[in-house]
């Protein structure tokens, strides 16, 4: 039996004068699948911890984030299609602008993408202390940082604050053997600036009126190691269908095939339609198929109640509809809650839904954080859940004789 694992980021929510999105959503297609199944609510990582998005993914595909989590750089390099090697340093890079005090006036060069990546390439290829630098221009103000050499961890903090009207972080090692990173860092983030500023690029978006794009915000060290893929782990074939280069980033990281879906932007306009194509164009190919949709943590850092809702009812009339009647056991969760009202991720437990045809149903009719708490696959946590999925897939181990 195969498996379609589906993944709502940030769907979880608290209730906003008495319901939430989830609550509020017209979701048919979602609902009679959640009458026809078995339900429950979750913590991805575990009571009382507020769960990154990385993290929450490692915990859900059964790799304890404790143990296998080593930066969230690494997944957003992997995500978009940089090869790494053991011992890599890779970082989320943001563009920003910043005054002659080192002042930070936009974390994100107004998010405009004008020949940012002429910037980037003016770094990569250097050279510091040995030490190699691969730079390169993802999307909007985003970019990649790697760092290739000996001796290198990614026990360090990050250069960005995070937050306007403040001076930029100079990066310090957070152990011993961290100081020469440490230092490396700290250089190419001062000849960065040196050379963006003085970039034709960036006299020329001042002409335009547009912010100049003068540092280097570096965050998210994260550090690659290898790690026993999910065929190893589980003898499954696996494929990921998303947007965000994070999510890519995680299913490359544990060697799952990534399929590249014209359309699936990663954002609340992504092509849903064009999602459910792909999970039916290689319905045969794999045995487990994980997809990806993002829309609803982005309406939640908005604090957009509507958006939220309406993004959910997106894909259930858009993409769940054009699934539904797949013979699969079919998973529907969301990596964490992200409350409208907190803009930010919570600590809250996701509803989970499991359907298969020899599924115990339960009498939950309609799917959200308050209802699935009363159905029959109760409390669970993240890594608790391929191992349900394996069980039903005819691929579980028993304990014991």
């Amino acid at each position: 039996m195969k498996t379609l694992f589906i993944i709502l980021d940030g769907v979880g929510d608290r209730p906003w004068k008495g319901k939430t999105p989830l609550i509020s959503a017209n979701k048919k297609n979602i609902d009679e699948i959640c009458e026809e199944g078995i339900n429950g609510v979750m913590h991805t990582i575990d009571r009382g911890i507020i769960p990154g998005s990385d993290t929450a993914h490692l915990a859900l595909f059964g790799y304890d984030p404790y143990r296998y989590y080593r930066g969230r750089g690494t997944f957003e390099a992997l995500g978009a299609g940089f090869s790494l090697e053991k011992g890599d340093i890779a970082f989320r890079v943001n563009l920003g602008t910043v005054d002659n005090n080192l002042i930070i006036q936009d974390r994100r060069a107004g998010r405009d993408a004008y020949r940012l990546k002429e910037l980037l390439e003016s770094i990569d290829g250097m050279d510091i202390d040995g030490i190699k630098v691969i730079a390169k221009h993802t999307t909007e103000h985003r970019g990649v940082v790697i760092l290739k050499g000996k001796n290198l961890t990614n026990k360090i903090s990050d250069i960005d604050p995070h937050k306007t009207g403040v001076k930029v972080l100079k990066c310090k090692p957070m152990e011993k053997k961290a100081e020469f990173t440490a230092s490396i860092v700290n250089k190419l983030v001062d000849k960065a600036y040196k050379i963006f500023s003085e970039h034709e690029v960036n006299k020329e978006r001042k002409k335009k009126g547009k912010l100049p794009a003068n540092y280097l915000l570096l965050r998210g060290a994260g550090i690659y190691e290898d790690v026993e893929s999910f065929k190893e782990r589980y003898n499954i074939k696996a494929c990921c269908i998303a947007g965000g280069a994070l999510y890519k980033g995680v299913a490359r990281y544990l060697g799952m095939d990534v399929i590249d879906v014209k359309g699936a932007t990663g954002t609340v306009n992504t092509d849903l339609r064009a999602k459910a194509k792909a999970v039916s164009d290689n319905f045969e190919r794999y045995d487990f198929i994980f997809v990806h949709i993002k829309g609803t943590d982005s309406a939640s850092h908005d604090g957009n109640f509507d958006l939220k809702k309406k993004m959910i009812e997106r894909i259930d009339s858009e993409f769940i509809s054009e699934i539904k009647d797949l013979e699969c056991i079919k998973v529907l969760t969301g990596d964490h809650s992200s409350p409208v009202i907190l803009k930010r991720h919570s600590s809250d437990p996701v509803p989970i839904l499991l359907w298969n045809t020899d599924v115990r149903k339960d009498k939950v009719k309609t799917f959200n954080e308050i209802s699935c708490a009363e159905g029959g696959l109760g409390h669970l946590r993240g890594k608790d859940v391929m191992k349900i999925i394996l069980d039903y897939m005819n691929k579980g181990e028993k304990f014991g004789e």
